[in-house]
């Protein structure tokens, strides 16, 4: 396994593996993503957010990391953290522990860059995806209720996310 920084020539991919994800959050919970924009994942990947892990010469998973949240977080989106977003598996590597091997990665970055927080967040009702943040580590820290805007993911119209939190300390 390997982790890079996602590029241009990854980007069908990454969309394959978020339809597939999206189709997958549907089947098991009763939300799901509702597409996102290439120009979206262009601009994550040129700030050098976005992130690919690499099983051999297969995409496996990606995620995007994020400094600061207010959308979600409100006033504690400027928290110094780190938030984890859109992990998306490939289906033939579902079970790989992926979001236990980001976060292992998530935190060594966050120990070096002197941050207190790593957080993630996803939509509300999901009791088995909150109950495997919590076995990873994760603190649950109560539901967050949005009001969608233009320019916003269309599924952040769904409005409550439940969040997850790590502190950091590097002792």
């Amino acid at each position: 396994m390997r982790i890079t920084n996602s590029s241009k020539a990854d980007i069908d991919v990454l969309f394959e593996i978020y339809d597939l994800a999206s189709a997958y959050k549907l089947k098991v919970g009763n939300k799901g993503w509702k597409g996102f924009e290439v120009t979206q994942v262009e601009k994550e990947i040129q700030e050098g957010r976005h992130y690919t892990i690499w099983e051999g010469m297969d995409i496996a998973c990606t995620f995007v990391l994020t400094y600061d949240d207010e959308v979600i977080w409100h006033k504690r989106g400027k928290d110094r953290a780190v938030y984890i977003h859109r992990i998306a598996t490939n289906p033939q590597y579902r079970g790989g522990a992926y979001v236990k091997k980001i976060l292992a990665w998530v935190k060594q970055l966050a120990i070096f860059q002197k941050l207190d927080f790593i957080r993630l967040d996803t939509h509300s009702g999901n009791e088995k995806l909150n109950r495997y943040y919590e076995e990873c580590g994760f603190e649950f820290k109560g539901i967050s209720h949005i009001v969608w805007e233009k320019g916003m993911p269309e599924h952040y119209k769904e409005g409550s996310f439940s969040l997850f939190e790590i502190v950091i300390s590097d002792s």
